[in-house]
């Protein structure tokens, strides 16, 4: 497989995603390696001038007016990974941590951090060969950067910490063995480089946008299908009303539903009926799946940038040698946004557990069995299942309380505002997982729903999504376990293979 060239500035989602799905390998542009090596030379010749500049010879944070001898400059650096390596909790996945290498790689390679080529080529070799550090979850307030996460990913490049590497949990010293690699000795301003920065809110960023993208594209399908077995009108889909309105991510979703229900047999069988408006939950689809399409968008922009900033303190300008002190490190534009990603998202469940309740209620469903359920009474049917999806809608109430607008001060006040940008993604996470789980309880109710109404069929897209999950799911036609069946629903969903097969993708 050929490697991807990263320079700092030429990542995006979708270059991302297909690194972490097909394990491609990267390496550094010639360019990149160029600025490096130009930026490392600035530091080198401040370290031997003798001037004081912060995070070479000072300490940090409230320490930052403390100088360091040149004889400990060395030590600074490893004293600092070890002291700021405090995170607690559980691990983050394997995936967010190679996306916190990868985008820790693509930062450093910028030219603006003064590291050795040495310190990120170690990081482009460890993702390469699927070292994956151990990085507790929690601990970050991000500002002064993701200090506590990227100091546990950094004590791997030291042969310290744990990693994981073929499957099995070992320390960072034997990991890196095992892969054929050696550690190194973080020199000046080297490990304030690797932890200063945004790349573990970002890494979990950008994997939550993945996701947010494939629930869009799933959200319009699902809701298509429920318009179908639901015997709802495709009126309220009319390019005429969408364009009368002109919001973009509107427009999408509409056009979307009207090709997924283009030709729909389920929906020209009741085409000369009375109904004349359905419930907003599937008349106004296109305004909500919209608002959240637009949001998204908005959201990956903000995103993309940070993927290719210097968000490092100090920076050095090697045109002119200077190196500045500012606050790149403050991670606010990621903050805000991912408690906005999750508010868009957390939408998409709402929106989704209300068609998902009316295929429930056989007052409301035209005609399905109550629950969908076969010998209802003997049998509950999909009764839980919908139970199940009304928690998930409600947990993500409390999740979308944003982390952004809390701070702490920390280090003695000399960091007085942080933007809990961290915390904010992770919570964004627990949504998106959750709105997949909803998504996947409605695919199952649909499915189950347009067994009821044969021998009408669904339209040709929808038919797709019908059978996928019929490969995965055998119709229920008594109770069983359906925590199963929703497990094996979401999987499907989450791999995008519901989006593949109906967009031909």
């Amino acid at each position: 497989m050929n490697s991807i060239e990263i320079n700092g500035s030429n990542l995006d989602l979708e270059i991302i995603d297909h690194i972490l799905r097909e394990h491609a390998p990267v390496k550094l542009s010639d360019h990149a390696m160029a600025l490096i090596g130009q930026s490392r030379e600035i530091i080198e010749h401040i370290i031997h001038s003798g001037k004081t500049v912060y995070g070479v010879n000072t300490g940090f944070g409230k320490f930052s007016d403390v100088r360091i001898s040149h004889d400990h400059i060395d030590q600074l650096q490893t004293n600092l990974v070890r002291s700021h390596a405090s995170g607690v909790g559980r691990p983050f996945s394997d995936e967010i941590v190679r996306a916190m290498l990868l985008l820790k790689a693509n930062g450093l390679a910028k030219g603006y951090s003064g590291v050795r080529l040495e310190v990120v080529q170690l990081l482009v070799d460890i993702f390469n060969r699927d070292v994956v550090p151990v990085v507790p979850e929690k601990g970050s307030v991000g500002s002064s950067g993701d200090l506590a996460p990227l100091a546990h990913l950094a004590l791997v490049l030291m042969g310290e910490g744990e990693a994981k590497f073929e499957g099995e949990r070992m320390s960072g010293g034997d990991a890196l063995a095992q892969a054929g690699l050696h550690p190194i000795q973080l020199k000046s301003k080297e490990g304030l480089a690797v932890l200063n920065g945004t790349q573990a809110m970002t890494a979990v960023a950008s994997i939550n946008l993945i996701r947010a993208l494939n629930i869009l594209e799933a959200a319009d399908i699902l809701g298509a299908m429920s318009t179908e077995v639901l015997l709802c009108t495709d009126t309220a889909f009319d390019e005429r009303i969408h364009k009368a309105r002109n919001q973009d991510g509107q427009m999408t979703s509409a056009e979307n539903l009207r090709t997924l229900l283009h030709g729909s047999p389920m929906v020209q069988s009741h085409k000369d009926c009375k109904k004349i408006q359905d419930a907003y939950s599937i008349r106004c689809m296109p305004q909500v799946h919209g608002a959240s399409r637009d949001a998204v968008r908005h959201i990956q922009q903000i995103v993309e940038r940070e993927i290719n900033a210097a968000s490092d303190n100090p920076l050095i300008f090697i045109e002119n040698g200077d190196v500045l002190s500012g606050g790149n490190f403050h991670g606010q534009p990621v903050a805000l946004v991912m408690d906005f990603l999750a508010i868009a998202m957390s939408e998409i469940g709402n929106i989704s557990e209300r068609r998902t309740a009316w295929m429930m209620d056989a007052h409301l469903s035209d005609g399905l069995p109550a629950f969908l359920a076969k010998d209802g009474g003997l049998n509950s049917g999909y009764m839980i299942a919908q139970y199940a999806a009304a928690a998930l809608v409600s947990e993500n109430k409390s999740l979308c309380h944003p982390a952004s607008v809390d701070s702490i001060p920390t280090s003695a006040n000399k960091e007085d505002h942080v933007s809990m940008g961290t915390i904010g993604a992770r919570k964004c996470l627990q949504v998106i997982e959750n709105v997949e789980s909803i998504l996947a309880i409605e695919w199952l109710c649909a499915t189950q729903a347009a067994d009821f109404r044969k021998p009408i069929e669904l339209g040709s897209r929808t038919k797709r999504a019908y059978e996928l999950l019929r490969s995965k799911v055998k119709p229920l036609e008594k109770d069983r376990v359906t925590s199963i069946d929703i497990e094996e629903a979401t999987q499907l969903l989450r791999s995008k293979a519901i989006v593949e097969e109906v967009w031909d993708r």
